[in-house]
């Protein structure tokens, strides 16, 4: 499983982070789950909408939406006191694709936001995942105006491979993100091991 080990002095247990991507479709609800379960202030790179934006930025659907995020947003959960879950927020539109690659190396899994209203916004996201062979979940963050489908129904609708995740949740609310990254943390254990199984056998 990728990690990373922060220098330690002589005689200290050196701590070990785990990173986490929350990826999917512009408005989604990114930047509202790293804040709702991160321990920190998160780091946001948000910026107001532009006119200049409006003519690639469907903002349809999220029609109070002001802001976005240009760049990432960050949080950190303490598992104890020697491991720390970094969580990293993309940015939602295309335009911004090119720093994907860079935020996702050295992720153990990835958490991709999807809304039943446009559900086609995260497929370029599934995509990314899929092709490089890191394992996400697919949270879909229940808006109070949406019409609400079972996780077979939504897997069926994203073709997901076999065995991938579907979680309905509530982005705002810290205690639905966090069984969201539980069940991403669980899958991608098991993603993981077996891949190393193979590897040997």
């Amino acid at each position: 499983m990728a990690s990373e080990y922060a220098d330690a002095a002589d005689g200290e247990t050196a701590a070990l982070t785990l990173k986490i991507l929350i990826a999917g479709g512009f408005g989604v609800g990114k930047t509202t789950l790293v804040g709702a379960v991160s321990e920190i202030r998160p780091l946001r790179t948000e910026e107001p909408l532009s006119e200049a934006g409006r003519p690639v930025d469907d903002t349809e659907s999220v029609g109070e939406k002001a802001t976005t995020t240009v760049a990432m947003d960050f949080g950190r959960i303490t598992i104890r006191s020697d491991l720390f879950l970094y969580l990293f927020g993309t940015p939602g539109q295309d335009r911004y694709w090119f720093l994907w690659d860079d935020l996702a190396r050295g992720a153990i899994g990835a958490v991709v936001l999807a809304d039943t209203r446009r559900l086609a916004d995260c497929f370029s996201a599934i995509d990314f995942f899929e092709h490089r062979r890191i394992p996400f979940v697919v949270a879909v963050n229940c808006f109070t105006d949406a019409d609400r489908y079972g996780p077979q129904d939504i897997a069926h609708a994203l073709d997901l491979d076999q065995g991938t995740p579907v979680v309905l949740c509530d982005a705002r609310e810290r205690a639905s993100g966090k069984e969201v990254l539980i069940r991403l943390v669980e899958y991608a254990g098991r993603m993981h091991t077996a891949r190393l199984l193979d590897s040997v056998g």
